[in-house]
């Protein structure tokens, strides 16, 4: 979330940055009146508790020089002030209350350099890499070509579990599984990432230190257990609460970590969107890259995380592009994201495969997440960032796509053939 100071000293800079995102900046004319409210009640909380402390000793001495009235009088003045500074605990406490459920709502700050729009139709390319496959012939999207390989089956996926999972068996299942070690290699090795394995079971206080609740608990999978627990929407949010209220030491950052798990997303609201094949499902499998680092750093290192994202693309040889998202496209903990955008042939366009987002302290600060600059000095909060590294069965549409042949076959890229057991066709 915000800084509370910040957004007190400086509304008017607050509700044009917050305008720019379509985001009801009325919201903030009720934190200025319970600002006030709450700033008010403190004041004469303590004006009353100093007379109070004044006025208590005095009534023992009165009592001892025998003005009994007096020491009466005072003695009700002090129950009142008590009755007085109680009231304006509670009158605080409220106000605190209803101030902090303001600022849970209250979406990150775009930062200055992020386009200006109320929709993707405002989202600007920054650069593009490679060129679409001239095949020669109308492609097949993936289902027809991983149902006629027997690679994927949908079918039988529903019959599990229902739709929009997926199934991948024999050499589709072996490609899934070359991705994952070729991502995670590239990133560790050549990347410099320490990898991580947490868990996909998450409690709520891990959701609200990275930004899914309490606002987006409706495309969640919760479990009916004892605990409010949840399925991971992504690795971002077990990774990043690693380091939930801790003080980390300087030297001991940047941290960079890429993990992968298993994601589970509802989609709540997503329906007849995507839901023929595997680029929109229910659970997914992920490589997620997670940094916390330096403030002054955080800008360099998203151009960074973006570019070690793009980076599997090319070697994978797949045609992309990298796009600046509008402040009306991005999610509400992010200060800047790019997103990555791999061409799709059967579709004729760029889909996003991986979005690389710098959260700056909105997720540290509701994580707690500091770091001290120097020894004795005050603590700060670290900026935190993430990005896909990417999206383990979109790149496998991607592959089975773009590498598809006139005769059905499909090519295996260079890059994972030694992953594959030096496989180099499926077909």
């Amino acid at each position: 979330m915000l800084d509370i100071s910040y957004v007190r000293e400086n509304l008017d800079e607050v509700r044009r940055r917050l305008a720019t995102r379509g985001f009801d900046t009325t919201v903030l004319d009720r934190f200025e009146e319970l600002d006030v409210r709450r700033r008010r009640a403190i004041t004469e909380h303590g004006d009353l508790a100093a007379e109070r402390n004044r006025l208590s000793p005095e009534i023992g001495a009165l009592m001892k020089e025998g003005k009994n009235d007096e020491a009466e009088a005072k003695r009700l003045r002090v129950k009142a002030l008590k009755e007085q500074i109680d009231a304006l605990d509670a009158e605080r406490d409220a106000a605190e209350h209803d101030l902090n459920e303001i600022m849970f709502g209250i979406p990150n700050l775009p930062h200055e350099s992020v386009p200006v729009g109320k929709d993707e139709s405002a989202n600007v390319e920054v650069r593009r890499w490679g060129a679409a496959p001239e095949l020669g012939f109308e492609p097949l999207d993936h289902v027809t070509l991983g149902e006629k390989h027997g690679i994927l089956d949908l079918p039988r996926a529903a019959k599990i579990t229902g739709t929009r999972f997926p199934l991948t068996l024999g050499a589709g299942a072996l490609l899934e599984r070359a991705l994952m070690n070729f991502m995670l290699d590239v990133h560790t090795r050549e990347h410099g990432y320490q990898e991580v394995l947490p868990p996909v079971i998450v409690n709520s206080d891990s959701l609200f230190g990275t930004g899914q609740l309490p606002k987006f608990e409706q495309d969640l999978f919760k479990l009916d257990y004892e605990r409010p627990y949840y399925l991971i929407p992504t690795a971002e949010v077990p990774v990043t609460n690693m380091f939930r209220d801790e003080i980390l030491e300087a030297d001991s950052l940047p941290r960079k970590m890429a993990a992968h798990t298993l994601c589970f997303r509802s989609e709540a609201g997503s329906f007849g969107q995507d839901t023929r094949g595997i680029i929109r499902v229910h659970q997914f499998s992920k490589v997620e890259l997670v940094w916390c680092v330096r403030p002054e750093e955080s800008y360099a290192v998203l151009e960074k995380l973006t570019d070690d994202a793009s980076e599997i693309l090319r070697r994978l040889g797949l045609h992309h592009r990298v796009v600046a998202l509008s402040t009306g496209d991005f999610t509400s903990s992010s200060a800047k994201t790019y997103d990555i955008e791999v061409w799709i042939p059967s579709q004729h366009t760029f889909r996003e495969i991986s979005s690389c987002s710098n959260f700056e302290a909105y997720q540290a600060r509701r994580a707690q997440i500091r770091y001290r600059p120097e020894p004795g000095a005050k603590t700060q909060f670290v900026h935190t960032l993430n990005g896909s590294g990417l999206a383990i069965g979109r790149t496998w549409v991607a592959v089975v796509e773009n590498y598809q042949q006139a005769d059905g076959s499909i090519l295996i890229p260079e890059a994972l053939r030694c992953y594959m057991g030096g496989l180099e066709r499926i077909g």
